[in-house]
C-alpha cells in the first residue's frame, strides 16, 4: 500500500500545481538507509523459498529491518509527515515483533480478494505474512482491512499502513507544495514594502 500511497500523492500534488522541485532540495540524513532497507526486504522475499535457514530466520531478519527504519524516521522526524510515519511503522512493528516476525493477515478480509492469495499465505511461502487466528496477539493491528473495487489494487492493509501512508501523503504535499507558497509569501512582502516606499 505504501506505493500505493506514494504514487497518489504525487498525482494529488500536480493537480494542486505541484513540482519535484522540494525533492531536489530533500535531505535526509543517512537517507541510503531507506533504499538499502527496501532491497534487503526484496532480497528475502525472492530467496526464502530458496534456502532454509534463509526462511527459518526471515521473522527476525524483518524485525531488524524495523527496527532500523523506525530509528532512520527518528532521526528524520523533524520533517513533515514523518511522526505520523514513525506511527504506523511502529504500529506494524509492535504487531509483527509480538507474532514472531510475521505479520497476521485476516483469512475473512483476504475472501475478498484473489483466492491464489490466500493459497499461497496458507502455504505459508509470504515470509512477512502468517493467518490470523485465535493465538495470534495483537490481531487489531494486523492485516485485517480489505481493499478492493473500486479501488484499482486488491489487497488487505493494517491500521499501521493507514496511518503511515497519511503521513506520507501529508510529506510530499509539503515537498511539492511548500517552496511555491514560500515564493508567494516573498512576492507579496516585496509588493507590500514597495507599496509603503512609494
Amino acid at each position: 500500500m505504501v506505493f500505493d500511497g506514494i504514487l497518489l500523492s504525487f498525482i494529488v500534488g500536480f493537480i494542486r500545481k505541484g513540482n519535484l522541485k522540494g525533492l531536489a532540495q530533500l535531505k535526509l540524513k543517512h537517507g541510503w538507509v531507506f533504499p538499502l532497507l527496501l532491497i534487503f526486504q526484496i532480497f528475502i522475499f525472492l530467496f526464502q523459498n530458496d534456502y532454509e535457514w534463509l526462511a527459518n530466520a526471515s521473522g527476525y531478519l524483518y524485525i531488524s529491518v524495523y527496527i532500523v527504519g523506525l530509528y532512520f524516521l527518528f532521526i528524520n522526524r523533524h520533517h513533515k509527515g514523518f511522526v505520523l510515519i514513525s506511527i504506523g511503522v511502529f504500529l506494524n512493528f509492535l504487531v509483527i515483533a509480538v507474532n514472531g516476525g510475521r505479520m497476521p493477515v485476516s483469512l475473512e478480509a483476504g475472501a475478498l480478494l484473489d483466492p491464489n492469495y490466500l493459497d499461497v499465505l496458507k502455504e505459508d511461502l509470504y515470509a512477512k505474512h502468517a493467518i490470523l487466528t485465535e493465538a495470534t496477539r495483537l490481531g487489531f493491528l494486523g492485516d485485517i482491512i480489505p481493499l478492493t473495487d473500486p479501488y484499482p489494487r486488491s489487497q488487505i492493509v493494517s491500521i499501521g499502513d493507514v496511518i503511515m501512508n497519511i503521513g506520507v501523503f501529508v510529506f510530499i504535499q509539503y515537498l511539492m507544495l511548500h517552496h511555491i507558497k514560500e515564493k508567494k509569501t516573498e512576492a507579496a512582502s516585496i509588493q507590500l514594502k514597495g507599496g509603503e516606499a512609494k
